[in-house]
């Protein structure tokens, strides 16, 4: 959530940074999939709504400047006409409360680190307050972790968790799937040093809840998050992260599953670790 700056997965904010990290868009149901959706606009917009809140709440957090990452200076393993082509390297060895940790003190380790952390803060973990501040602690710099842990709590709240259709633990309904993921796409290094990186990672999102009583179906959206890297303490660790809208490409005709197909899938097909 991430926290998850600006999602959570995990969608958080404006306050000066881009704004987003999940929802916006086409529900699914019993039906064939339909033209332009206007009956469950006002669901739509309530997501919207409360995610643009959890940016906001982790850019006010992260603002201040961020000096850790320097333009990159004569960089040549980095590839040109596939920038996230596969480097053949293991991204690492070793786990951390589910999330991969140990990166290699380079330019791909740290675009697998972002990857990574991409996903783990673009999950449901983030809605709940044990597991996010756990991922707080893990991925962030103790100086960040300190900063956001009270603003997400606030972001979290359980106002916003019945917004969602969570109970205060974070829980969904019985027989409802919550769904909250990160599904990278690619990754750009837009500046790197020995001490810190610039990571953008562009994904698609996924949020919402699937259960047939279900006002928020999950929908899908496309973003860019890009990460302020510091390495610390022998890994990668975010000092700052900000969200934008896009590139998001044509929607193309599929029919939408139902909700029963939704739960099915994400209960049946894990996800993965990212390696540049």
């Amino acid at each position: 959530m991430n926290p998850g700056d600006e999602q959570a997965y995990p969608d958080y904010g404006d306050g000066g940074h881009t704004r987003t990290r999940l929802p916006d868009s086409d529900p699914y149901g019993g039906a064939p999939r339909r033209g332009p959706r206007r009956s469950s606009s006002r669901s739509l917009v309530t997501v919207v709504g409360v995610v643009v809140l959890l940016i906001a709440a982790i850019a006010f957090a992260n603002r201040g400047d961020n000096s850790s990452a320097d333009d990159s200076a004569g960089k040549t393993d980095k590839p040109t006409a596939a920038p996230t082509a596969a480097s053949g390297k293991r991204p690492v060895d070793t786990k951390s409360a589910g999330v991969p940790t140990g990166y290699a003190h380079t330019e791909q380790g740290a675009q697998s680190a972002a990857t990574n952390y991409a996903v783990a803060l673009g999950s449901t973990d983030m809605f709940k307050k044990g597991s996010r501040n756990t991922l707080l602690q893990l991925l962030y710099t103790r100086e960040a972790a300190a900063r956001l842990e009270g603003p997400m709590d606030q972001a979290y709240s359980t106002d916003f968790l019945a917004k969602m259709g969570l109970d205060a633990a974070g829980n969904p309904p019985k027989g409802n799937t919550f769904v909250s993921r990160v599904v990278p796409v690619g990754t750009t290094v837009q500046q790197y040093t020995d001490n810190g990186a610039k990571v953008a990672v562009w994904y698609l999102g996924l949020i919402g809840m699937a259960g047939t009583a279900s006002t928020d179906p999950v929908t899908s959206s496309w973003k860019t998050w890009t990460f302020d890297l510091q390495w610390s303490d022998g890994d990668w660790k975010i000092v700052s992260d900000t969200q934008k809208d896009g590139p998001a490409p044509v929607p193309g005709d599929d029919k939408a599953a139902t909700s029963d197909e939704i739960s099915k899938a994400i209960e049946e097909y894990g996800g993965f670790t990212y390696a540049r």
